[in-house]
């Protein structure tokens, strides 16, 4: 009876130490560094990989329906990839807790539906060097939302002097380079959107990460949103049509950007300021316009001096508000 119970004492201390274990390694300064960039880095090289997706999948940019079902198939394929990945991991099938259920499909809602309803559409509409620039306000409203919903930190005027910066970089980015501001709901608002959709999707992921595994929490509402984009878009008449094994490798890159940023992020949000995460996401909206210069060769768009400065604000907004705006609310 005792060695029962010492073996059942031996088994809780092992189950606590984990957790233990995950902080101590997410918390390093190292490790939050290199994992962000890496998320930033396999976010900028969606934004051009998305656009030439469509074309190795004969997508119609001016049909919805097609967009969001190319959309599901990533995400249903990220959310299956997570799951094997957990389950590989714990050695177990990996399920959320039944009382859980509703946090999935919450984060679901924001995350791979909202968000990337909004992002495909978006990005149809825009360059991807412009649509990478008009993202980074997703760094700003994650900071807001943090700040004023989720109150985990408090506002303050170093943290209103980034905001600043960094939408005066969106409206010089919309300016263009004769000055005549364009903007369209389709096009740089649904981008916009997608960034306040991320922001939300990011603060439950923190919150929610106190109740649920991380990465069944990120794989599930993958897979369940993945799968309701493709029966929106194939139920309104979507149709997609793949060119050669490029494609299929194409959306297999694409869904390991989603798979692995997403979740990568999730751990450190959870174990981290939201705020600590989000000064390296400065270097997103860099990324994302490099990766559009390169692979679509937008050079053009990406050298011009309006894009150089409005780049440079986005950041600079980014950086101020992290280095010098971080009073974290204790909860």
């Amino acid at each position: 009876m005792t060695q029962f119970t010492d073996s059942e004492n031996n088994l809780e201390n092992k189950q606590d130490t984990a957790p233990d274990r995950a902080q101590a390694f997410f918390t390093k300064p190292l490790v939050v560094c290199i994992g962000a960039i890496i998320c930033c880095i396999l976010w900028g090289s969606a934004f051009p990989c998305v656009k030439i997706g469509y074309n190795l999948f004969s997508v119609d940019t001016t049909h919805v329906p097609s967009i969001i079902l190319f959309a599901g198939l990533r995400f249903t394929l990220a959310g299956l990839l997570v799951i094997i990945f957990g389950c590989i991991q714990q050695k177990r099938f990996l399920i959320p807790k039944k009382q859980n259920w509703w946090r999935v499909l919450l984060v679901c809602c924001f995350q791979a539906v909202a968000q990337y309803i909004f992002f495909y559409i978006g990005l149809a509409n825009v360059s991807g060097v412009k649509g990478s620039v008009l993202n980074g306000l997703g760094v700003f409203f994650t900071i807001l939302i943090a700040c004023f919903v989720f109150r985990t930190e408090k506002f303050n005027l170093v943290k209103l002097a980034g905001c600043i910066l960094g939408f005066g970089g969106v409206i010089l980015i919309n300016l263009g380079g004769d000055f005549s501001f364009e903007f369209t709901l389709m096009g740089e608002g649904f981008v916009i959107l997608s960034g306040l959709s991320a922001a939300v999707a990011a603060g439950l992921v923190k919150v929610f990460s106190k109740y649920e595994d991380t990465t069944a929490l990120c794989g599930w509402q993958f897979f369940i949103g993945g799968l309701a984009l493709i029966a929106v878009g194939a139920g309104f008449g979507g149709h997609v049509m793949p060119i050669g094994a490029g494609a299929y490798f194409m959306l297999l890159y694409l869904a390991l950007i989603s798979s692995v940023a997403f979740t990568l992020q999730g751990y450190i949000v959870k174990y981290n300021p939201i705020s600590k995460f989000a000064v390296y996401k400065s270097t997103n909206p860099l990324f994302g316009a490099v990766f559009s210069a390169i692979i679509l060769g937008e050079s053009d768009q990406l050298l011009s001096y309006y894009t150089i400065i409005a780049i440079i604000l986005v950041c600079l907004g980014i950086f101020i508000i992290n280095k010098f705006g971080e009073r974290r609310k204790k909860i």
